[in-house]
């Protein structure tokens, strides 16, 4: 419990002044004097209750760099790189040990061996003729006025197709014209086949397709509709239907596909 006292002190202070003459008015009542209140300390009281919780205090400086963490998993394989370029060719051998001196040859009487010679070139230009329909009939091969198409029915991926046609001095198929592109959909409809790999991608340089020979893609291209579509950034390499349209896939699939070899001026 607090206890108070009241006291009645001048306006001026609180010491009491003596005895006055009773104010004229209330007013000089009121102006003379008030009354002061006092209060003698009390017991300490009990601790109030929790307050609301304050505003949200300035932004601390920047703390210290942690540790180093753990090593993470190993990410994605990466996009398969641009194919390396024909290398320079190597020096030139020692030469070999000499042959052995042949024996002297037989002088000869050709004379009676003309006939039969030409008869042979006939032969040979009729042989020709069907060594040409074996490929086109039972091989399966195709050509045009200035390549033959060959389909390879061994399964292998973008880059081992590549290597493929070019160990056997030719290249992946390259079809730059509608012409060459309705003859290598039908080589591939007729084969019995859905795709196979040509000669087209876009491994260096996303977007921005060329064909096996580094040149651009130009003034034709066949895409099916929707493609090309590759919104992982994994299918760089492109496959052509049996319709004929194109597709781009991604090249680690092994599937058949088209080689086109230039045939040799006579």
């Amino acid at each position: 419990m607090q206890h108070c006292r009241w006291g009645l002190t001048r306006a001026e202070g609180r010491a009491e002044s003596p005895p006055r003459p009773a104010p004229h008015s209330p007013f000089d009542a009121v102006q003379d004097t008030f009354y002061f209140l006092a209060w003698d300390e009390g017991e300490k009281g009990d601790r109030g209750e929790v307050g609301k919780q304050g505003k949200v205090g300035p932004k601390g400086p920047k703390g210290n760099k942690g540790p180093v963490g753990d090593v993470g998993d190993q990410g994605m394989l990466g996009k398969i790189g641009p194919i390396g370029g024909k290398g320079d060719k190597g020096a030139k051998g020692l030469p070999g040990v000499s042959g052995k001196k042949g024996k002297a040859g037989t002088v000869c009487d050709c004379g009676r061996y003309r006939r039969f010679v030409g008869q042979l070139n006939i032969n040979v230009a009729r042989l020709n003729t069907s060594i040409k329909f074996v490929k086109n009939v039972i091989a399966g091969i195709r050509e045009t006025d200035e390549k033959f198409y060959y389909i390879v029915k061994e399964e292998k991926n973008y880059r081992e197709a590549l290597i493929h046609c070019r160990d056997r001095g030719g290249s992946l198929a390259m079809p730059k014209d509608e012409a060459t592109n309705a003859l290598i959909a039908d080589y591939i409809s007729n084969s019995g086949l859905f795709r196979a790999f040509i000669g087209l991608n876009d491994m260096e340089r996303e977007g921005q397709f060329v064909y096996a020979d580094n040149s651009p893609l130009q003034n034709y291209s066949n895409w099916k509709q929707g493609e090309p579509h590759d919104p992982a950034g994994h299918e760089d390499c492109v496959e052509m239907l049996s319709t004929g349209e194109w597709n781009d896939s991604e090249c680690q699939v092994t599937i058949y596909f088209v080689c086109e070899f230039l045939k040799k001026r006579k």
